[in-house]
């Protein structure tokens, strides 16, 4: 995005935006599903969200700058708190989430529904 770059509510909103896997726009550029940020009456950036399959796509590269290694190479403990983290922000409502994270994790389908089987009969003791 270009203009904005040095508005203070831009650089505070970029980290949120940015984790979100968003996209900052002028005000002026923003579309009819794009959400129009305001600072003391002025409409200063528009941010562009991202479908929910590359929401998903851009959780999994955070996790895995977060763990400092590919998602295939954590342990099994490791891997269920994962897939516990996924289940927790809504991946496995969007479609493919079970497969886009089984891969991701280098382990089964099979084993991604045993992971919240095992996370849901936990939570039902």
């Amino acid at each position: 995005m270009t203009g904005t770059g040095d508005d203070p509510f831009v650089a505070a909103v970029k980290p949120l935006v940015d984790a979100m896997g968003g996209v900052m726009l002028p005000p002026d550029e923003a579309g009819p599903d794009d959400v129009v940020l305001s600072w003391e009456g002025t409409d200063v950036v528009a941010v562009r969200l991202p479908q929910l399959a590359e929401s998903l796509d851009h959780i999994l590269v955070a996790l895995e700058r977060k763990h400092g290694k590919p998602l295939a190479d954590l342990d099994r403990k490791a891997k269920q708190e994962v897939v516990r983290m996924l289940e927790a922000r809504g991946a496995f409502s969007v479609r493919h989430g079970v497969e886009t994270v089984a891969s991701a994790l280098g382990v089964s389908r099979f084993t991604v529904y045993n992971y919240l089987n095992r996370e849901n009969a936990a939570k039902g003791n």
